[in-house]
């Protein structure tokens, strides 16, 4: 008797990396979804700001030290 989780160790790489695709692409469609919709927890203003601060700092460190 075959279990559904055995049809899935039967599949070809081709299958199974075309099946990851599939949902990696759900996924990111998903997300844009909901960015559009304003779902988004963190502006990306401040995402911006947080990453200029971190490379300020890092080229702070490099140049002063």
């Amino acid at each position: 008797m075959a279990e559904p989780n055995d049809e899935r160790l039967e599949d070809s790489p081709e299958k199974v990396r075309q099946g990851w695709v599939n949902r990696r692409r759900e996924k990111i469609a998903a997300e844009i979804a909901r960015n559009r919709r304003g779902d988004y927890k963190v502006p990306t203003w401040v995402l911006a700001t947080i990453l200029l601060a971190i490379i300020a700092a890092w080229a702070l460190l490099v140049i002063l030290s």
